[in-house]
């Protein structure tokens, strides 16, 4: 690559992170009548696939988009982490192919150990019996959130991965 050619490089790649970004958060918006019904698992785990350590700044913008446009309560701590964990998670177990099954299910486990993740600043802040009632009450959205990422991953994670591959191949993913 050419030194003149670095800045429009980089350019780019800011310019697919913040589209990626946007289109989370879009996504989540526009799924939020759906209790727990979300593509930001599937994306999450796509995007890790193909940006790599990259995926960290969509991670975070997205959770400052959501402190910004929901406010910055004690919730908001767990989408710094959270997030985080899912990532961390397709990064060791993404280094080889696997079938799309083995994506819905961790997309499911995910979804099913989501609240009992989210528990963790509630037990810094107000001990064990808040994490544990704040776990608890959430379980039906846990087990709702489990099916609809088990469905969307495994509906959806196929096309889309072709998509991003065919993307890939044509020099406009980072």
């Amino acid at each position: 690559m050419k030194h003149s050619d670095r800045p429009a490089s980089h350019a780019r790649t800011v310019s697919v992170l913040a589209l990626c970004t946007a289109l989370v958060f879009g996504l989540q918006v526009a799924l939020a009548a759906i209790p727990n019904g979300e593509c930001v698992t599937l994306l999450f785990i796509l995007f890790a696939l193909y940006f790599r350590y990259k995926t960290l700044y969509i991670i975070y913008a997205f959770a400052l988009l959501e402190g910004v446009t929901y406010g910055f309560g004690i919730w908001w701590i767990m989408y710094l982490y959270v997030w985080t964990i899912l990532w961390a998670l397709v990064m060791l177990l993404g280094k080889k192919p696997r079938p799309v099954w083995f994506w819905a299910i961790l997309a499911a486990v995910f979804g099913l150990s989501y609240g009992l993740l989210c528990s963790v600043p509630y037990l810094l802040a107000g001990g064990p019996a808040a994490a544990f009632s704040w776990w608890v009450t959430g379980i039906p959205f846990d087990i709702l959130h489990c099916v609809f990422n088990f469905a969307s991953v495994l509906m959806l994670f196929t096309p889309l991965n072709r998509l991003f591959s065919a993307l890939q191949a044509r020099g406009a993913l980072p």
